[in-house]
């Protein structure tokens, strides 16, 4: 049975193996750091809880765990992996209905082993410490939870409830799944690590605390989820009191025996950064806007995963795989030696790397620190093979001296102590692991990891810099003087927008937003201040300054508009040096760090687009619809009366496909490349909700209504709704867009749509389509949804080439997905120019036009012209930004027709598809 125990934890081996893969290799994975964090929390540290806690629960209850109980654990972890593996492989390929698999093999497992659990419970003797299989249960019982908050997450959602079901997610997997594991186990584990008496308090305060912490999840939880983050964070606070209480019993094993191994170190360690996370995750709760906190839980994940995580599952582990191997204090000694080798050094290592990480050091020193943080846990592993195959090889001793007849050397606890006890039974003193060298050796580590850092990048350490063309900033004495700098951000400017300092001067600058309807931030000297709404402000401290630099803001198109701030140092060096060097070291920072922030506007190099190659054989995962509903679909009614259509257009910003397999962080009306088409006919009233849940201020302007446009097309803040009202009174095909200044970028960026209002004697048809042409103006490659950048907004602002020009948001989709027709139908297609910049000429490849309705008037019906002349045709629909129409047609015979911009370079780019006619 001990044999069969041992392999098992070798699951650990795998995911910390893979672990470590993807720590080396984050640049070309997708989704690295949220793999990394999964495979600690789902891989290694839910393998762990199945394992442990059954163990703990047969030790506690002294039940009998047989065969069938082991092979039943067997076939649970096993199907737990695979389950694991495929939310691992779903969520960074976007196969939603892969991770909804994985998550309910992984819950269903769990629900199973909490079954167990109840089981072994009723069937035991009444006893001491049932309290701590309850914590297990009830863990259990939250792991499907948030297993499926989880789930949610992956699915893709809008920016407001992604933030709240990631903090849903997060703290009911942390607070819960391993949290009550945590606190249950350390009930008994604590004094039996340190090795020395419990607290007799221990079972009354773990049983009076554990209402209270599932109570507080609770709060938390339900606070996410309905957006109310104050009262998650008194959630938090709830739990923390309940730690507290509970955690008095931890106090007195602790001071009769400190910890002075490996095991012990490395989860009081833990425990000291579970507390840091919780009061850090609880303030970035509280103050930080959605954008914000996403961008903060990256480094709210490593202070989980690699302060509390890692360390508690090593530390559990060094002290549990020895003793649950067998063989007695010999075996035990040997596979410990192992495990406690380069104790100090390693827990050193990792504890002060993460925290110089967590300062706000150059980029580099970040890389470097990580580096040597990884291979200070990745030492782990080969310890833990090499302390079992030790612990393996001494039991083999052990059995061959009973086989000759030899007694075998035995612990005893005589006259003398426990050392002198050891040196009778020929077992060498347990050597003290927790060394001042060690901790000196981890800290040079750690010192060498931060030199190195600043060797690769000294500029960014303040030490030295490079302007442009190579040469270097002039070193300055400092004046001593601390000059703050008080800057406001209000609709496209910053006010003041520029402030003369000394060379040598501390610089603080403290940017506030007052403006009601956008964010702003302010990015200078490789700083940048948090995305900030209205009233809240940031600070960058620029440390000593040595010459002249310019900042902007990150927020796309807003540097375009006017969003700059000039730092002129006198007596410093070459302010448009600098300027450029601030571009260089901004762009080599972002780098460095590990990717571009969602939002933020990188500035293009040049005023042209950026080129983007596109793979012929990519195909689009999602292809809008281009038929045209009919108007009762969207509230109209066929009985001549005008009707009242109502309609919520949700603002998002998120990851699409522009061209195959080409990715752009699209500005949306209701998640899609193109905004929905509104139908209807002359005298109909249409009332448009608009919810911004976005990231900055927008708006929306229709083209098809007549409204003063100071209150209905102003700029709403995120979190923020407005209704729009209006009447049709004309027909036409009406553009609908976001005006929030530079607009240019916000219709380019996608936030653009069609209003279709019929003439009053428009005659049926067999088919009807829409097609609404845009540009696409790209920063970066978007090879993949990761890297999806923000509209190009330099680019669209100076009239340059696009990337590509679309039908209904994506290039060539409907080379993929041809519009269908049949021989002898009557089609209707509605086609719309939204611009910004490029005109469009309609035409189909092998077929002419006898009906164009083009700005609210026919140039020709039925073959027909306005002065009555018969059998007249058109071959294109000519079209300038803003304007639209409609053209009919019937295809005399089968066969493919392309449908086309006959401005033939923007049809290249992608205005571009097919008419399949089939008989």
């Amino acid at each position: 049975m001990r044999r069969r125990r041992g392999w098992r934890d070798f699951a650990v081996v795998v995911w910390a193996a893979m672990a470590v893969t993807v720590s080396l290799a984050h640049v070309w994975i997708p989704s690295a750091a949220w793999l990394l964090i999964h495979l600690v929390g789902l891989g290694i540290i839910t393998h762990s809880i199945m394992v442990w806690s059954a163990y703990f629960t047969t030790s506690l209850l002294k039940t009998r765990a047989d065969e069938r109980a082991v092979t039943r654990q067997n076939r649970r972890l096993g199907l737990l992996a695979l389950g694991s593996l495929a939310v691992f492989v779903g969520v960074p390929t976007v196969q939603w209905w892969l991770v909804a698999v994985g998550v309910a093999v992984v819950s269903t497992m769990v629900v199973w082993h909490a079954g167990e659990l109840v089981r072994d419970l009723r069937r035991a003797l009444p006893m001491r410490f049932r309290i701590v299989v309850r914590y297990y249960i009830a863990s259990a019982a939250c792991m499907p939870i948030g297993a499926g908050l989880g789930a949610a997450l992956a699915w893709g959602l809008g920016d407001t409830w992604h933030t709240r079901l990631l903090i849903a997610h997060t703290m009911t997997m942390l607070l819960g799944w391993v949290g009550l594991t945590v606190v249950g186990t350390l009930v008994t584990f604590w004094p039996t690590v340190l090795r020395t008496r419990m607290d007799q308090r221990s079972e009354r305060l773990a049983t009076q605390a554990l209402p209270v912490l599932l109570v507080a999840l609770t709060v938390t939880v339900a606070g996410a989820l309905l957006g109310w983050r104050p009262v998650s964070v008194a959630g938090l606070v709830i739990y923390a009191l309940g730690l507290v209480w509970w955690g008095r019993s931890l106090v007195g094993p602790a001071r009769q025996r400190p910890p002075r191994e490996f095991a012990s170190a490395s989860i009081a360690a833990a425990m000291v950064w579970f507390t840091v996370a919780g009061l850090a995750t609880g303030w970035a709760v509280l103050r930080l806007d959605d954008v914000s906190l996403a961008e903060a839980y990256p480094r709210l994940g490593a202070i989980w995963a690699v302060g509390f995580l890692l360390q508690l599952v090593t530390g559990a582990m060094t002290y549990l795989l020895p003793s649950v191997l067998g063989g007695g204090p010999r075996v035990l000694k040997a596979g410990s030696a192992w495990l406690e080798r380069w104790a100090a050094a390693r827990l050193t290592v990792i504890n002060l790397g993460l925290a110089v990480w967590l300062l706000p050091v150059p980029s580099w020193v970040k890389v470097a620190t990580s580096v040597v943080v990884l291979a200070g846990l990745a030492a782990f592993l080969p310890l833990m093979v090499l302390g079992v195959k030790a612990a393996v090889t001494e039991r083999k001793a052990m059995a061959k001296e009973a086989a000759d007849g030899k007694r075998p050397h035995v612990m005893a606890e005589r006259p003398g102590g426990r050392e002198a006890a050891q040196a009778r039974a020929g077992v060498a003193a347990r050597p003290k692991t927790l060394t001042g060298s060690g901790v000196m050796a981890g800290a040079a580590a750690i010192l060498l990891a931060v030199t190195v850092g600043i060797g690769v990048d000294p500029g960014a350490a303040g030490l030295q810099a490079t302007g442009a063309g190579g040469s270097q900033q002039t070193e300055v004495e400092p004046t001593g003087e601390t000059v703050r700098l008080e800057i406001d951000a209000v609709d496209m400017s910053y006010t003041p927008n520029q402030a003369t300092v000394n060379a040598g001067d501390h610089v603080i600058i403290e940017l506030t937003n007052t403006d009601p309807t956008n964010v702003h931030d302010l990015q200078i000297g490789g700083e940048r201040t948090e995305r900030l709404r209205e009233g809240q402000t940031g600070e960058i401290d620029l440390g000593v300054v040595s010459e002249s630099m310019e900042g902007w803001c990150t927020v796309a198109g807003h540097r375009q508009m006017g969003m700059t701030f000039t730092l002129t140092v006198e007596g410093g060096g070459d302010s448009d040096s600098l300027s450029a060097q601030n571009t260089d070291d901004a762009a080599s920072q972002d780098n460095a760090s590990g990717g571009a922030m969602d939002g933020m506007d990188h500035g293009a190099s040049g005023s042209g687009s950026h080129a983007v190659a596109v793979d012929p054989e990519a195909t689009l995962e999602n292809v809008v619809d281009p038929v045209l509903s009919p108007v009762d679909s969207t509230g109209g009614s066929d009985d001549g009366e005008p009707a009242d259509h109502r309609l919520t257009l949700e603002v998002t910003e998120e990851p699409m496909e522009v061209a195959p397999g080409v990715w752009q962080q699209r500005w949306t009306f209701n998640g899609s490349t193109v905004g929905p088409t509104l139908h209807g006919k002359i005298g109909d009233t249409f009332e448009i909700t608009l919810v911004n849940n976005g990231t900055m201020g927008h708006s929306v302007d229709f083209h098809a209504g007549e409204v003063a446009p100071d209150e209905t097309m102003r700029t709403i803040a995120p979190g923020e709704e407005l209704t729009y009202r209006f009447t049709a009174n004309r027909a036409g095909i009406w553009m609908y867009h976001c005006s929030t200044a530079p607009m240019s970028a916000h219709i380019a960026g996608g936030m653009h749509g069609a209003v279709i209002i019929e003439p009053e004697d428009l005659a049926p048809v067999d088919r009807e389509y829409v097609l609404v042409q845009s540009e696409v103006y790209m920063d970066g490659n978007g090879s993949s949804r990761d890297e999806a950048r923000p509209v190009n907004a330099e680019a669209v602002g100076s009239g340059a080439e696009p990337t590509f020009v679309v039908f209904n948001g994506a290039a060539n989709q409907y080379d993929q997905q041809p519009l269908e027709a049949r021989v002898g139908e009557r089609v209707r297609v509605w086609v719309l120019d939204a611009g910004p910049n490029r005109p469009l000429s309609f035409h189909i490849v092998g077929d002419q036009f006898d009906t164009v309705f083009k700005e609210g008037a026919y140039s020709l019906r039925n073959g027909v012209d306005p002065f009555g002349t018969t059998g007249g045709g058109s071959q294109a629909l000519g079209l300038e930004a803003a304007q639209g129409g409609f053209v009919e047609l019937e295809f005399d015979e089968p066969g493919h027709f392309p449908l086309v911009n006959h401005v033939m370079a923007d049809a290249e780019r992608g205005a571009h598809g097919i008419f399949h006619v089939t008989q």
